[in-house]
C-alpha cells in the first residue's frame, strides 16, 4: 500500500472570544471553508480530514468538500488540549482504518489568506530535505532586539539595552509563527524537542498573507486584508 499525503484540520465548537469561528461568516463563506478549499486547490492530498466534535462544523466541513470520518471525543475537546493531540488522534484513527500515512499537514481553520502555493512549497521543500517538519512563518515587522517592556508605574526598560543605539538594518532579523499550516515526515527520525527548530524548514511568507484571528479585532483586520488581497490579484 502507498503510504498516504493527508491534511488534518482541527476545529472544535467552543471557541470562547470569538463564538462559533470556526464557522462564522468571513466575506462571504464559513471561516474553515478556506483551509479547506486552499487544501482541495493544492492537489496534493488524497485525504482532507476536519477533526470536530461539533456537529454543525462537520456539515459545514463534508459541504466545503472535506472528509469527517469521525467525531473528536470530548477529552481532546477542552480548551487545554493541544494541536498535537488532536492531530494524533487523526493519525491513529487512519491507521487503524488500515492507512500508512507518511506525510501530515496540520491546517488551522482560521486561515482565511492561506496560498494553496505555500502548502505545496512546504511539502516539497519537505520531500528534498532529512528533515522532519516544515511551516509556515514570517518576518517581523520590526527589530526585536529593540523591544522594550513596560513596568507596572508605567516606565520603560529595553530587554537589550546595548542595541539602542543600533541602525535597524544593522540588527538580525527575527521570524515568528505564521498559524497556516505544519507539515510533518512521519518517517523521518527527529532530534529536536520543539518545532521551531533544528528539524524544521522555515516556509517564509509575505507579511500581508499573515493574521493571527484571536480577537474581533483581528478578524476585521483579516477581512480588510483578504479583500486588499483579492484587489490586488484581480488586477494582476
Amino acid at each position: 500500500m502507498d503510504a498516504k499525503t493527508i491534511a488534518v484540520i482541527p476545529a472544535r465548537g467552543g471557541s470562547k472570544r470569538i463564538p462559533r469561528k470556526n464557522i462564522k461568516p468571513f466575506c462571504g463563506k464559513p471561516m474553515i471553508a478556506y483551509s479547506i478549499e486552499a487544501a482541495i486547490r493544492a492537489g496534493i492530498f488524497d485525504e482532507i480530514i476536519v477533526s470536530t466534535d461539533d456537529e454543525e462544523i462537520a456539515d459545514v466541513a463534508r459541504n466545503a468538500g472535506a472528509s469527517v470520518p469521525f467525531m473528536r471525543p470530548k477529552e481532546l475537546s477542552d480548551d487545554f488540549t493541544a494541536t498535537g493531540a488532536v492531530v494524533e488522534h487523526a493519525i491513529k484513527f487512519l491507521q487503524a482504518r488500515g492507512d500508512r500515512i507518511k506525510f501530515v499537514c496540520t491546517i488551522y481553520a482560521t486561515a482565511p489568506l492561506i496560498d494553496e502555493f505555500y502548502i505545496k512549497l512546504g511539502l516539497e521543500k519537505l520531500r528534498a530535505s532529512n528533515a522532519k517538519n516544515a511551516f509556515s512563518c514570517t518576518s517581523m515587522p520590526f527589530p526585536i532586539w529593540r523591544t522594550f517592556k513596560i513596568a507596572k508605574d508605567g516606565r520603560c526598560e529595553m530587554f537589550w539595552r546595548e542595541n539602542f543605539a543600533k541602525r535597524s538594518q544593522d540588527l538580525e532579523e527575527a521570524y515568528q509563527d505564521a498559524g497556516q499550516f505544519y507539515w510533518t515526515n512521519l518517517d523521518a527520525p527527529s532530534s529536536d524537542e520543539i518545532f521551531f527548530g533544528r528539524d524544521s524548514i522555515a516556509i517564509v511568507l509575505p507579511r500581508h498573507l499573515v493574521q493571527d484571528i484571536d480577537t474581533p479585532q483581528d478578524w476585521i483586520r483579516a477581512e480588510f486584508l483578504y479583500e486588499a488581497v483579492q484587489k490586488s490579484r484581480q488586477k494582476a
